[in-house]
């Protein structure tokens, strides 16, 4: 199974088609010229006018308090974790769930906290499945702390969490005395999707996150969310994590920029996501997961090829896509790709399967 590569293999043809995710996207001409016009200061003293005024519309965006900016969207989580959690506690996510099985065993290695992976189609659950998965108070238990969710879910084929199903776990998750956690990875992308605002779908959160370098196309950065003693915590880890930086108003023109420019056509991207899988149902061979935003999950194992075969002839042919299993693929649409650009991926793909 392969999700990042570790070196470019220098033998291979460029990448005329990229797919393998939306982290591939790069910052535009425009982007670039924001981000050399930005005037900076010291981020960690709070002296950074850029980002400050990107965590202020964060804040804004999500209806919490405050806003803390950070180089990668694992410190959002992790971060979030060591805030909510202490060692020896037990996080409720999801089993797909990218704390699961997309970030080193971080939450073991840096929080001492265990992940209890609930089951449920497209990477989410309900309220009933979290509540049973409840354990009985006794001192020979882990405490259960935190619910922790996915929007857009990543490995359930970028599904958005439908509002009513959200705030019906996570307000049941209060009620139960635990603290809840978005990964919010793509969370505009859900908001783009159902027409719902981010701050509705953050209501019942304490702390939730924004990547930006994903289908917003900024080169780096995310943003962590909560209320401002969450916040003032989140800093200290920060600090001990060396996440703090300098003139980091460079990185965050970019994300500025994003917010500007680059949410409301997610819809661009969500559209070529559907006609992507529209094109690769019409494959023999392949079994396609309908997509809800910009990820296209298909299955190879009818076609007689496994995942790691059918990505490496595509890649032959200037196309890049990841697996996420045996028979698993997935592509992923963003800015960098075009309708052109999915017309080309189906016809390599669908003269990849007619080879085997």
């Amino acid at each position: 199974m392969v999700y990042a590569p570790v070196r470019p293999d220098r033998s291979l043809p460029p990448v005329l088609v990229n797919l393998f995710s939306d982290t591939q996207t790069r910052p535009s001409t425009a982007m670039k010229d924001a981000m050399m016009r930005a005037e900076v200061g010291d981020e960690q003293n709070g002296d950074d006018p850029g980002v400050n005024a990107l965590c202020d519309r964060m804040a804004a965006l999500t209806g919490k308090e405050a806003a803390v900016f950070l180089p990668t969207g694992t410190m959002c989580n992790q971060i979030s974790l060591l805030v909510h959690t202490r060692r020896g506690d037990e996080i409720l996510a999801h089993e797909s769930s990218h704390i699961v099985g997309n970030e080193g065993g971080a939450p073991g290695a840096l929080a001492g906290a265990v992940v209890l992976g609930l089951r449920g189609a497209r990477g989410m659950f309900d309220s009933a499945t979290m509540t049973a998965a409840l354990r009985e108070k006794r001192r020979n238990a882990p405490p259960q702390t935190l619910v922790a969710v996915e929007q857009t879910t990543n490995a359930g084929g970028g599904a958005v969490w439908p509002l009513a199903l959200l705030n019906d776990v996570l307000g049941s998750a209060h009620r139960l005395g635990m603290k809840t956690h978005m990964d919010g990875a793509r969370l505009m992308n859900a908001a783009v999707a159902a027409g719902v605002t981010a701050a509705a779908f953050s209501q019942h959160c304490d702390s939730v996150w924004l990547d930006f370098t994903k289908g917003l196309g900024a080169p780096v950065g995310a943003v962590l969310c909560g209320s401002a003693a969450f916040i003032d915590q989140a800093w200290r880890w920060k600090q001990r994590l060396g996440g703090s930086m300098r003139q980091a108003g460079i990185c965050a023109a970019a994300c500025l920029y994003a917010l500007d420019h680059n949410v409301d056509r997610l819809a661009e991207d969500h559209a070529n996501a559907s006609a992507l899988a529209a094109g690769l149902a019409g494959v023999p061979g392949l079994a396609v997961e309908e997509p809800e935003t910009n990820l296209v999950f298909f299955d190879t194992r009818a076609s007689g090829l496994t995942a790691d075969t059918l990505a490496a002839r595509v890649r032959q042919q200037g196309l890049s896509v990841s697996t996420v299993g045996i028979y698993r693929v997935r592509a992923c649409t963003h800015l960098d790709v075009d309708a052109d650009g999915v017309e080309a991926a189906v016809q390599i793909i669908a003269g990849a399967v007619r080879g085997a």
